[in-house]
């Protein structure tokens, strides 16, 4: 079932991928079913926080009527940041699956690790490597086309 919850992840990361954004995607699941999902919307909602954990955990919230998921887990293609972290473990969420770390700005064990921090109120299981290498390609095509897409603007002006 991993894998299977990790592809419904991925085709979130697509939807961001495909209006531009950095494609980053999240489920979170309940009972062997979706109540949360989520993908980044940063640059076109104009809100830092839009990030693909924040708006599964929202969804999630608002269908479970409260904000702590106990009993859930949460899918995600990269690594969630320490924004992110943070709200995973405040919501209580017990487990989260990872496809790829983010070794510039991960905070489940890349850089820091908040949600297995014992200093903390909450602690969340982590299993990272799920369908790593998809999650992995998504990102690095998506900046092969950013990069591609800016040398071409850069030629533009001159």
């Amino acid at each position: 079932m991993k894998d299977h919850y990790m592809r419904e992840a991925l085709k979130e990361a697509q939807k961001a991928y495909d209006i531009g954004e950095v494609p980053i995607g999240a489920v979170i699941v309940k009972n062997d079913e979706i109540i949360g999902r989520g993908y980044n919307t940063r640059e076109t909602s104009k809100d830092p926080t839009a990030h693909a954990e924040m708006q599964a955990i929202r969804e999630a919230s608002a269908y479970l009527g409260g904000w702590r998921l106990i009993g859930c887990e949460m899918y995600v293609t990269v690594e969630p940041c320490p924004m992110c972290a943070g709200a995973i473990m405040l919501s209580r969420i017990n487990k989260v699956y990872i496809g790829t770390m983010d070794e510039k700005g991960g905070a489940a064990g890349s850089l820091m690790n908040i949600l297995q921090d014992d200093r903390l109120n909450h602690m969340t299981e982590v299993e990272t490597g799920v369908l790593q290498e998809e999650c992995e390609k998504i990102m690095k095509d998506f900046f092969k086309a950013l990069r591609k897409r800016n040398e071409k603007e850069k030629e533009q002006e001159k």
